[in-house]
């Protein structure tokens, strides 16, 4: 992605010394919690499950308090996993080649790709420019939430704020010379940015991290596989909802008493113009990630359609994974030729650009999980638990869904994903509850922590433009916090059943 499209990340003064001192809190705490925990007598656990217990403490101190980078404490937990002689090497790694991981990485190459050819930026100045939303302030604004939901859908919301805020910034301020257009107007567009990108990547597994690790702990705890169709088929309908309230809510606060400000679409066209006729690479890198999507979501589409015990779309669920269908589409990047010099979409030093961070979480996270469960530490936990809280699918569902919401306010909504749902789903099978329910409910809550800079990587950058104090941030993002922890389970509850089995 070119770097003029990435805004600096720029912090205050106080927002540096605080990171500082969670750091420093963290490096104490930890190794302490970790000492602690395996000098105390735990009669009711293994030898195993108890240093396994010192492991967790120490790691999930280190991922709140980000002593150590994310990916690095999820590669120090399952290594003391093994130095502690909880699990042999085998068996600790093997959770890193999770076919889940191999989806992660196929559609991270993928958006690359997408971002790299600029791709994105067609989408986005293709849809301001359609004469439905014209120059109107109240159209701009529901034109942007929806096109931040659309791309992260499909790619990194991180990515898609990166790109859609100085596009947004550039209009606020055409906007405010142009006429006198109030300055929360340009709150509410940034808002809008951050909202609509961190709800449209639960459309999709491939939408956020969160997501996938549900996905993928179902996988392999439960041994229940979710298909990219029958993802959709619940948490579209729940996107959507959650849209309409933010369409309706920014609207309402972002009103400027203008319906027009001439100008603003021809700057909208010039931009689109500057980009020029379409390119080989443009059409390659769409076109290996639409052959992506329709083997993502032709095999549910035909096991919805024939059933799901149908011999024919068993074969097919079976032959073509989503992690096959991902690394399907990296191949063709590299086989369809840029140019008569160019050999292939991308090259491998663009490719090699993604998150590896985040794939490392996501692997340390399924790491620990499994071993929580194969020591017994999980079950033992999970038997504490259930006699403290209720533990009816209705009230887990709930619990499940604000514990991930406060998780996801302070920390990576990626490593509270991880820490939220191996408890959740050791609480549902210690109650005799389908784990599979509240566990969805805590990955898709994870992705509307909305009130603080830290909650997710959009409300960080669309921060950083100074267009948003901190005080509309908390203050627009309580609401939104408390619709989301109060829909988010209501729906999940009413609509997913209906779909998984």
């Amino acid at each position: 992605m070119p770097s003029d499209l990435t805004p600096p990340l720029v912090k205050t003064e106080t927002e540096r010394q605080f990171d500082e001192q969670r750091r420093r809190v963290g490096i104490v705490v930890g190794p302490l919690a970790f000492l602690l925990v395996l000098a105390w007598p735990f009669d009711m656990l293994t030898p195993e499950a108890h240093r396994l217990a010192a492991v967790l403490s120490l790691v999930i101190v280190f991922w709140i308090t980000e002593a150590l980078p994310l990916a690095v404490t999820s590669l120090l937990g399952p290594s003391l996993a093994i130095v502690l002689q909880v699990a042999p090497a085998g068996l600790t790694f093997r959770p890193f080649a999770s076919p889940t991981i191999f989806l992660f990485i196929g559609s991270f190459i993928l958006a690359q790709a997408l971002f790299v050819h600029r791709v994105n930026e067609r989408v986005a100045f293709g849809v301001l420019s359609l004469k439905i939303v014209g120059a109107r302030p109240a159209r701009i604004l529901i034109a942007y939430g929806l096109l931040a939901a659309f791309l992260s859908a499909w790619m990194s919301n991180t990515a898609t704020a990166a790109m859609l805020v100085p596009i947004g910034v550039s209009l606020i301020k055409f906007m405010e010379s142009a006429s006198n257009i109030p300055k929360k107007y340009g709150t509410t567009l940034m808002l809008m940015t951050t909202y609509c990108c961190s709800r449209g990547g639960m459309a999709t597994p491939v939408g956020t991290p969160p997501n996938l690790i549900a996905v993928g702990m179902i996988s392999d705890q439960l041994d229940t596989r979710i298909t990219f169709v029958q993802w959709m088929l619940f948490s579209v309908p729940i996107v959507l909802v959650l849209l309409a309230i933010v369409f309706v809510y920014l609207n309402w606060v972002g009103q400027t008493g203008i319906d027009e400000i001439p100008g603003t679409e021809k700057i909208i066209a010039e931009r689109k113009a500057a980009l020029g006729p379409w390119r080989r690479g443009e059409i390659n890198a769409l076109l290996a990630f639409g052959v992506t999507v329709t083997l993502w979501v032709g095999p549910g589409l035909l096991a919805l359609i024939l059933g799901r015990e149908h011999p024919f779309a068993v074969s097919v669920l079976a032959s073509v994974p989503e992690s096959v269908a991902a690394m399907s589409g990296v191949v063709l990047l590299f086989l369809l030729p840029r140019s008569e010099t160019e050999r292939s979409t991308i090259t491998w030093k663009q490719a090699a650009q993604i998150d590896w961070g985040t794939i490392l979480l996501f692997g340390g996270g399924l790491s620990l999980g499994a071993l929580a469960a194969s020591t017994g530490l999980a079950q033992v936990v999970a038997e504490g638990i259930t006699g403290l809280v209720p533990t009816n699918e209705v009230a887990l569902t709930f619990a499940a869904a604000l514990f991930t919401v406060v998780l996801s306010e302070t920390m990576s909504n990626t490593a509270a994903t991880n820490i939220a749902i191996p408890i959740v789903m050791s609480i549902a099978l210690a109650s005799g509850v389908n784990p599979i329910i509240p566990s969805v409910a805590a990955a898709l809550s994870a992705s509307v922590a909305d009130a603080l800079p830290v909650s997710t990587p959009p409300n960080a950058i669309v921060y950083a433009t100074g267009r948003v104090k901190i005080t509309d941030m908390i203050r627009y993002g309580i609401v939104m916090d408390v619709l989301a922890v109060t829909l988010v389970p209501a729906l999940v509850l009413l609509i997913a059943p209906n779909f998984l089995d």
